[in-house]
């Protein structure tokens, strides 16, 4: 049996020499996911929130469903940590790692364990967003938004990164860079231009991201047309799409639409086709 582990010291020191395995499998808390095969909780620690997601091993069923649509099974828990660690790595703002372990031979019994300290004070770029189409933010704000978020598409995809759940919602803002408005008597979430400099946008939800040396054009397009999508409500216009397009690519917008013509108009068609899939689970759709 295969065993790794990486316990932060002062995590090592609250477990007083406890199995984590066990002491994180009985650790009571907040659950936010419960499947078979993981769990996924808020837990407090010497007055400080942390998450645990404590897996169990995937099944062969479940691996071998993956590689029919030839996708890399997601293990355990050392994907995600590996992730974590390269996003750090390259500067982006993400989560911090307390603990991780593995254990077994087995890839589809592996048990393994992340732990990672809570990002308190924030809200999801979806939340604070999702008025903007009725009640635009300042300009600035969003200008800032849209650099950002073309900065760290790029430094993601040009390291053989993809997210494979790229939306708004895994992206955080620290609530000290907006707050709540109100316009026309009607509660909103209206922006205001609060210091740039520490609006550092946070990337969540690694579990399923993909390291390779480099990105492949349909995973590239997967991560672009999910954020797409998830923005699709937002009220973007044609030169939020083009700002972002043209930093992303580092190419003069002429350029860039011209030499990867393909790549965006397979991004917008995916896109569209999510959007639709998702106005029909909520029975909206137009027949």
């Amino acid at each position: 049996m295969q065993q790794s582990h990486y316990l932060r010291p002062d995590f090592q020191l609250a477990l007083h020499g406890q199995d984590p395995y066990y002491w994180l499998d009985n650790k009571e808390g907040t659950v936010f996911r419960a499947l078979d095969d993981r769990r996924t909780y808020r837990f407090e620690l010497n007055g400080s929130g942390f998450f645990a997601k404590v897996h169990r091993g995937i099944g062969w069923k479940a691996i071998v469903a993956d590689l029919i649509r030839l996708r890399k099974p997601v293990l355990g828990a050392r994907n995600e940590w590996r992730a974590i660690n390269k996003l750090r790595k390259l500067g982006i703002a993400t989560l911090t790692p307390v603990a991780f372990g593995e254990t077994g031979c087995n890839p589809a019994q592996l048990r393994s364990f992340l732990v990672t300290e809570e990002l308190a004070d924030m809200t999801s770029l979806e939340t604070i967003s999702q008025h903007w189409a009725v009640t635009p933010p300042a300009f600035s704000w969003k200008k800032g938004l849209i650099e950002q978020l073309a900065h760290i598409s790029r430094t993601l995809h040009e390291n053989g990164i993809c997210h494979r759940d790229y939306y708004l919602c895994h992206f955080l803002v620290p609530n000290d860079c907006w707050r709540n408005g109100s316009t026309g008597g009607h509660a909103v979430n209206k922006v205001q231009p609060i210091a740039s400099d520490t609006m550092r946008l946070h990337l969540i939800d690694l579990h399923r991201a993909q390291l390779s040396k480099k990105i492949t054009h349909r995973w590239r397009v997967k991560d672009l047309a999910g954020l797409y999508f998830s923005a699709m409500d937002c009220g973007l216009t044609r030169h939020d799409c083009y700002r972002f397009i043209r930093l992303y690519t580092r190419l003069p917008l002429r350029q860039a639409l011209a030499t990867h013509h393909r790549r965006w108009q397979r991004v917008v068609k995916k896109a569209q086709a999510l959007y639709q899939r998702m106005q029909r689970k909520a029975g909206h759709a137009r027949y």
